[in-house]
């Protein structure tokens, strides 16, 4: 969050350059990463207890089903990421289509709300920690990013802000439509059924010191950015410039090439 803020980042950014800091910070974001839950997954264990209100039957299914839909945006998010007027290399600014609808940032948005869950379902205060520091890392990560977005790319991304929300279907209390034909639904039972199957393995998905979650969450932000990367490089071999908004001739068109 300090590297991506915008006191220190336009300074990083006119020493390196746009890539060399985008290295730089997936660099970092790496490590940091992988060390934290390295930590997590050695100590979870230890300590005072957690809330653990899983142990309350009628709190315990609807925290589970809030975790469960969590990874579910989430995974889907990754999916839809190379589409999302946030993700990285300026994609086109467009009218909220399909999982934008539910989310701005379907992959902050849906670990924020699997983090919130596990506040209250673990029973080790460490773990209490480590998921609080998640959601927080999530919302505020989120909103950074809204601030640069929206001081680099005015009205337009301003616009979409207005259209959209963080927190799912909070666009729709605000009478936004829900389109079910827009969404992706295949990515949505794919990213259910990882979350099912999540939910077998619980007990030993931080085995190994916690190589399998350190793995699984680098490859998917490495597969994201990648898809990002690639679809910016067609639209600009098909003539568009990476930033522009779409007009809405566009944004259809944009949709039959890319999804």
């Amino acid at each position: 969050m300090w590297l991506a803020s915008q006191r220190l980042r336009p300074r990083l950014v006119a020493r390196l350059g746009e890539r060399g800091f985008f290295v730089l910070f997936s660099l970092v974001a790496a490590g940091l990463w992988a060390l934290l839950v390295n930590r997590y997954a050695v100590y979870r264990f230890d300590g005072p207890p957690g809330l653990g209100l899983g142990s309350t039957p009628f709190l315990r299914w609807p925290l589970v089903t809030l975790a469960t839909g969590g990874i579910t945006l989430a995974g889907a998010g990754i999916v839809a990421y190379p589409r999302l007027p946030s993700a990285l290399f300026n994609q086109p600014i467009r009218t909220p289509y399909g999982i934008e609808r539910i989310s701005r940032h379907p992959v902050f948005a849906g670990f924020a709300v699997f983090s919130i869950a596990h506040v209250f379902l673990v029973t080790h205060l460490v773990s209490t920690v480590f998921f609080a520091g998640l959601t927080v890392l999530a919302i505020v990560g989120a909103r950074l990013q809204d601030g640069k977005l929206a001081a680099r790319r005015g009205d337009a991304y301003t616009a979409h802000l207005a259209r959209t929300s963080f927190w799912p279907f909070a666009a729709q209390f605000r009478g936004e439509p829900l389109m079910a034909s827009e969404l992706p639904w295949y990515a949505l039972a794919a990213s259910f059924l990882v979350a099912l199957c999540f939910r077998r393995v619980h007990a030993s998905l931080f085995a190994h010191d916690g190589s399998w979650v350190i793995l699984a969450l680098l490859a998917g932000a490495a597969m994201a950015s990648l898809n990002a990367w690639r679809r910016a490089r067609r639209q600009r071999a098909l003539g568009h410039v990476p930033g522009l908004a779409d007009s809405p001739a566009e944004a259809d068109r944009g949709r039959e090439l890319f999804g």
